[in-house]
């Protein structure tokens, strides 16, 4: 395929969102796999909603991503920047071009107000016929022009489309999809304030940056025949096109906030896996011959192939994503587990949450609840319980095992006896706490349960939680024993 760049031009009018990330993952997957460059480049040319904040939600998520750009803000290569539009707009960039197709008579000044070319519009639609701006200006003569100037009417600039055939795309995706040029109308490539437009200013972009593939969404696919248009006036080679199938939630419909969270940093902060995201999202729209789920990131970028790309619609399945993240993070090491809980506590502001818990004990829990985490910010509630001075009771759990008419009196009896005898267990390794507690039972005449269960609920305040034996080993003797001759104080002593 020759020499690969690609591109990804968010637009920074408010949060980075699934599907767009979706569509810089193809594009950084596509590149690496090509052995090309992965261009993050900034579409700020509107002017009321684009915001320095916004490029700035940008920039972290694809940090935090880990789809590192090879050129964009902050690694400029001096052939291809500025990589932000307004920067490129001051510097002339798209008036030249655009001065240019005027000179070749391809585009033209047209001086009608939004209201002239909505009437239009409307009188087409009465008339069926395709609701289009009518191409009046372009009719006009020099003479009249500069009447319409000395009236100080300002123009945009409209580019003039065939209005005969048939505009050919053969997508890379989807194929061969043709568009009636009648259909199309002059559309504006400059505004009055100066500014280009989208399809006017990403395809001066892509050409001036060398862009060979532009892999996009579906929902762009109506813009590429007048893209294709710009390229030819100009004389420059056609990029090859891919667009992408669309995202709909589980019910069918295009995937919105009502299906959840689409702004990326909010996974972040729910305690997904950045991996655990790429992974997902890389099957959304693309898979292997054998239908593999789980993969590493190294092995994406082996893997991934446009060819592989399908044309349905892909559903957002947020079941299967959180079953992923579990599976991601039960493939991490103890100390990775740690740091990526760590890592998660700095980022969401949440480090007051394990203020003086010891580290070392925090490893230790984390390896037995390990199997029960989906979310990193599942952790605190999951182990909170070791790191408690006064153990924190939950209701039912007393109401059951403690204190109910049918285990009061066992109940009573196992802790007090387990107060004496703790003490003494020379070996208090899960094993042996064990052996411990079904001999209890046994010496009893009562069920291993209600020797299990009064113990559980007494170190820990609940009734489930890591292996009974297990948790009681990391907690040591010490801490088990205060925390049963608490219990014993505060529900059976009179």
């Amino acid at each position: 395929m020759g020499y690969i760049r690609v591109r990804f031009a968010p637009s920074p009018t408010g949060d980075l969102h699934i599907g767009g990330v979706r569509t810089a993952l193809f594009n950084w997957l596509f590149a690496k796999n090509k052995g090309g460059k992965f261009i993050l480049r900034i579409e700020d040319t509107d002017e009321a909603r684009s915001t320095e904040e916004s490029v700035k939600i940008i920039l972290d998520a694809m940090k935090w991503l880990e789809l590192n750009w090879d050129e964009g803000p902050g690694s400029e290569n001096p052939k291809y920047s500025p990589y932000c539009q307004i920067e490129r707009k001051k510097q002339g960039v798209y008036q030249k071009y655009a001065d240019k197709l005027v000179a070749k008579g391809l585009a033209y000044p047209c001086y009608c107000v939004p209201e002239e070319v909505d009437d239009m519009r409307k009188k087409a639609r009465a008339n069926k016929l395709p609701p289009k701006y009518d191409g009046r200006c372009s009719r006009l003569t020099t003479e009249q022009r500069k009447q319409k100037e000395s009236e100080g009417k300002k123009a945009v600039v409209r580019f003039k489309m065939p209005s005969l055939g048939t505009t050919v795309l053969n997508d890379l995706i989807k194929g061969r999809v043709e568009f009636d040029n009648s259909l199309l109308d002059d559309f504006v490539i400059m505004k009055t304030s100066g500014i280009p437009t989208y399809n006017f200013a990403c395809v001066v972009d892509d050409y001036l940056m060398e862009i060979t593939h532009v892999l996009r969404g579906d929902d762009h696919i109506s813009n590429t025949p007048r893209q294709i248009h710009i390229y030819n006036a100009l004389d420059w080679k056609v990029p090859e096109f891919a667009h992408m199938s669309m995202i709909l939630g589980p019910d069918g419909v295009r995937l919105s906030k009502r299906h959840g969270h689409t702004s990326v940093l909010e996974y972040r902060k729910e305690g997904y896996l950045q991996e655990a995201l790429i992974n997902y999202l890389a099957l959304l729209g693309w898979s292997t011959e054998d239908s593999r789920q789980v993969f590493k990131i190294e092995e994406l970028k082996q893997e991934f192939s446009i060819e592989r790309c399908g044309i349905s619609p892909s559903i957002f399945d947020p079941v299967k994503l959180l079953w992923l993240n579990g599976e991601k993070i039960r493939s991490k090491s103890p100390q990775q587990v740690y740091e990526l809980f760590i890592d998660w506590l700095k980022c969401t502001d949440n480090e007051k949450l394990t203020e003086g818990w010891d580290v070392e004990l925090l490893k230790k829990a984390l390896v037995l609840e390990r199997d029960k985490i989906k979310l990193l910010k599942d952790i605190p509630s999951l182990v909170d319980f070791f790191f408690t001075k006064e153990v924190d009771y939950r209701e039912e759990a007393v109401r059951k095992i403690l204190l109910s008419e049918k285990s009061k009196d066992s109940a009573k009896l196992v802790l007090i006896e387990s107060a004496v005898r703790l003490p003494n267990q020379h070996d208090f390794s899960a094993e042996s706490l064990e052996h411990y507690a079904r001999n209890l039972a046994v010496e009893k005449n009562i069920k291993a349960g209600q020797v299990f269960h009064p113990i559980r609920v007494a170190i820990s305040g609940r009734t489930q939680g890591p292996g009974l034996f297990q948790m009681m080993e990391v907690m040591g003797k010490e801490e088990v024993v205060r925390r049963i001759n608490a219990a014993i104080n505060k529900f059976f002593q009179q």
